[in-house]
C-alpha cells in the first residue's frame, strides 16, 4: 500500500520555509494556457489556533511543490505566490509559474518586420534576461505593435494569432514556442481496464467531424488577406491575425485544420498520480474491448488534485500522434 507523500516550500529573502499542514492542493497544467497554476489549500485554524501564514509567506515568494508515495517526490510545481486569500473557512495560496514575473508593463515599440522568436526574445530582454527563449514556429510579421502593454499581454497576443504552444520551462528558465501539438516530453501509457480510474472519453473519426477554418490579416496596404479551408456546413473557426504574409496565414489555417481533422477521442479520463506525467507527454491510450481506438496521443492539458483522500491526475488528451 503507497502512503501519500508532499513537500511544499517557500523562499524569499528571508529564508526558506517548509510548509507544515495541507488540506488540499491541486495543480493545473495546459499548453494552451501561457502559465501553470497552483492552489494550495490549508485550514483557517490548526488545533484552535488561526493559522498566520502571511507572517511568513508573501505574494513573489517562490515555491516549489513535490508530490508523490513514500518518499518518491516528483516535482509537480515550480512558480511564485500570485495571492493569499481567507474563503470558506480556509486559506488559499494561489500561484503561478514564470508568466507572474511576465505581468509587468514593457517599453512600447513597433517591429517592422519581426518574427515571432524576435518579439519573444524582446519581452524577456524587457523583464528578465535569464530567460531563455526556445522557438520552433518562428512565423514573419510585416508589422507588429506594442503599446501600453504587459509582457503577458504580447505572449497571449502571439499564442491567440499564432496557435502556437507557449509556455515556460520554470526548471531551465527557458520560455518555449512551438507549433502546437509539437513538443515531445516523455511517454506513459493507459489502459481502460487497469489504471484509468474513470473516463469520459468520446471517440471520434474524421469521418465524423466537419471543420472549415478561416483566418484573417489586414495588409500593409489595408487590404484584407484571407484564408480558409475545410468544409461548409460543420463548426466554423475563425481567426484575425497581426500583420502578416499570406504564406504565414496559409500556415496557420492548415495547421488549424489538421489539428481539427485528425481521428480520436475528445474529453479527458481520471488517473492516479503514477505514473507521473504532464502536457506534452506522450499517452497511449488502450481498450481490450475496442481495439480500434488504440493510439498514442499528445497530452494537452494536466490537473492534479492531491489531499488526505488521495492523489489524482485528470488528463485531457489531443491530436491522436499514432496508432
Amino acid at each position: 500500500m503507497y502512503q501519500l507523500d508532499w513537500n511544499i516550500n517557500f523562499k524569499n529573502k528571508d529564508g526558506d520555509w517548509r510548509l507544515g499542514i495541507l488540506a488540499e492542493c491541486e495543480i493545473e497544467k495546459s499548453v494552451k494556457n501561457l502559465a501553470d497554476f497552483a492552489t494550495i489549500i490549508l485550514p483557517e485554524a490548526d488545533m484552535n489556533i488561526v493559522l498566520k501564514i502571511q507572517d511568513f509567506i508573501k505574494r513573489s515568494d517562490e515555491v516549489r511543490i513535490k508530490l508523490g508515495y513514500d518518499g518518491k517526490l516528483e516535482t509537480e510545481f515550480q512558480g511564485y505566490v500570485k495571492e493569499i486569500i481567507t474563503e470558506d473557512s480556509s486559506l488559499k495560496i494561489l500561484c503561478e509559474d514564470g508568466l507572474f514575473l511576465f505581468r509587468k508593463g514593457i517599453k512600447n515599440k513597433e517591429f517592422k518586420p519581426a518574427s515571432v522568436k524576435q518579439i519573444a526574445q524582446y519581452v524577456v530582454g524587457q523583464i528578465d534576461q535569464s530567460y531563455k527563449v526556445v522557438c520552433t514556429y518562428d512565423l514573419p510579421y510585416d508589422k507588429f505593435t506594442i503599446y501600453q502593454a504587459t509582457g503577458f499581454d504580447v505572449l497571449a497576443k502571439l499564442q491567440e494569432e499564432t496557435g502556437a504552444d507557449i509556455y515556460f520551462d520554470m526548471q531551465n528558465k527557458e520560455l518555449h514556442i512551438h507549433p502546437a501539438y509539437t513538443r515531445k516530453a516523455g511517454e506513459v501509457d493507459y489502459s481502460m481496464q487497469h489504471n484509468i480510474e474513470t473516463s469520459s472519453l468520446e471517440y471520434k473519426s474524421a469521418d465524423d467531424r466537419k471543420v472549415e477554418v478561416t483566418v484573417e490579416s489586414v495588409g500593409l496596404d489595408g487590404k484584407t488577406i484571407s484564408k480558409t479551408v475545410g468544409q461548409t456546413g460543420g463548426d466554423k473557426i475563425t481567426k484575425k491575425v497581426g500583420r502578416m504574409s499570406a504564406n504565414a496565414i496559409k500556415i496557420i489555417a492548415d495547421t488549424e485544420y489538421s489539428n481539427k481533422m485528425a481521428p480520436g477521442y475528445e474529453g479527458s479520463f481520471d488517473a492516479w498520480l503514477l505514473p507521473y506525467v504532464e502536457p506534452n507527454f506522450t499517452v497511449g491510450i488502450y481498450d481490450k474491448d475496442y481495439p480500434y481506438k488504440d493510439g498514442r496521443y499528445y497530452a494537452e492539458s494536466v490537473v492534479t488534485n492531491f489531499s488526505e483522500n488521495g492523489g489524482k491526475r485528470t488528463i485531457t488528451p489531443g491530436i491522436k500522434l499514432s496508432k
